[in-house]
């Protein structure tokens, strides 16, 4: 693995999740609440695995007792289709987490694989770089990083590059994609978006739409304020549970990023802290006012800042149920960037009936949401062959929730 600092392989009979829980080469705990439960996998792929990481200062990542960040795992199949798929993980879980999300499908279907930690990971990602904004921003380099280095492992391995390159990835994972394609747009062939977030220097973005749901937390906000700030009406029995795991941990996280100095004393370190302590809201934040907030505020939010310029097709999929990102504050303002900037044509859009932003809540709520999973399984593989066939995917559309079958498995682009 070219420019690694440590590095360890492994001939595995198994490459897929199935195979690999309860060893070394997966984490299964890191993969907790993403995916329904009755979700199908394949299985059975031989091939190789590499895990290691890139040269860097912070150690928040540690897995396989490293404590060391830019891990990644790459996996080789041994009947390779020609492509790779390249990807980064959600939220601040690490290099293994969308092993059944995506790495089992695309190594069935002959891809190469390969993922990374981001470079800081963890409730103290925000903890990692000098400046405000240094820590996500070094997510997409990381990604660059892993993406060059892995396609020469791939020519390495099978004795010529990869005839196709994709980007993919699931909220933080999907932000990732869109700036990829943004700004590195000639070492992808296209990418799939799954509920990326949307950072805009003047927003929406984050620290615009989360601090009305800590507001009602603090009992400052009413359930009338979040609709008006664009959370869907049809999503309140999902606030309960996005009150105590997201919303309040999410808005202090990524505030301490990119402005520290609103509320130097919160979050700071969670080293030590109890599960109740960690993801608390800082009380702060419930009137929390990016708009006012200094220059300084937004030019680091400027460093990772989207502007809709893809460079390759990109298809994006988004639940109109998401309780975390409001698909009307994030994904639909992103599709409006891209068509501003005349990039229409390379952008397929699909909202997701009743889909919300982690498929494992499906199994609490199996009469009110549908998984996104295998929408998204079936977006990867009309983007493969809108790259190499030229068969452009359906028109931009909501996809409705079917009224019987296996929501789980199965889902249709067309109408």
């Amino acid at each position: 693995m070219p420019g690694a600092e440590r590095q360890q392989s492994a001939c595995l009979d198994d490459l897929t999740t199935g195979a690999l829980a309860g060893t070394p080469y997966t984490d299964m705990a890191d993969q907790a609440g993403l995916a329904s439960r009755a979700t199908r996998n394949p299985s059975g792929v031989p091939g190789v695995q590499i895990d290691g990481y890139f040269p860097d200062d912070s150690r928040l990542n540690t897995t396989h007792g490293w404590a060391h960040d830019s891990q990644f795992v790459v996996r080789l199949p041994d009947h390779w289709n020609g492509g790779l798929v390249v990807t980064g993980s959600p939220g601040s879980r690490r290099q293994y987490s969308t092993d059944a999300l995506i790495s089992d499908q695309v190594l069935a279907r002959g891809f190469a694989y390969a993922a990374t930690d981001k470079g800081n990971t963890g409730p103290d990602f925000f903890t990692d770089g000098k400046e405000p904004g240094d820590a996500v921003a070094e997510w997409n380099r990381r990604v660059t990083e892993l993406t060059r280095a892995a396609k020469k492992v791939v020519r390495q391995r099978y004795g010529r590059a990869p005839e196709h390159t994709y980007m993919t990835g699931i909220s933080n994972g999907g932000y990732l994609t869109r700036w990829q394609l943004e700004n590195r747009p000639e070492l992808y062939d296209g990418g799939v978006d799954w509920e990326g977030v949307l950072w805009t220097t003047r927003g929406p973005n984050l620290l615009t739409s989360l601090p009305v749901t800590v507001a009602r937390t603090q009992g400052l906000a009413t359930d009338e304020d979040l609709i008006a700030a664009g959370f869907a009406p049809g999503s309140r029995f999902l606030w309960p549970y996005h009150e105590k795991a997201y919303w309040g941990l999410t808005q202090k996280l990524f505030r301490a990023e990119f402005d520290p100095s609103y509320d130097p004393a919160c979050p700071g370190s969670t080293a030590g802290g109890t599960v109740e302590q960690i993801f608390a809201p800082c009380a702060s934040d419930a009137v929390y006012d990016y708009a006012s907030r200094p220059a300084s505020v937004h030019r680091a939010v400027a460093k990772v800042a989207l502007t809709g310029r893809i460079g390759k097709p990109l298809i994006t999929l988004h639940g109109d149920l998401d309780t975390l990102l409001p698909v009307t504050t994030d994904s639909d303002v992103y599709a409006r960037m891209i068509d501003g900037r005349g990039r229409g044509g390379l952008h397929r859009y699909y909202t997701v009936q009743d889909g919300t932003h982690t498929d494992g809540l499906y199994d609490a709520y199996p009469d009110r949401l549908r998984p996104i999973l295998p929408c998204y399984r079936s977006a990867f593989d009309a983007l493969t062959r809108w790259v190499e066939e030229g068969t452009a995917p359906p028109a931009d559309r909501t996809i409705a929730r079917p009224a019987s079958g296996d929501v789980v498995n199965s889902c249709a682009l067309e109408g």
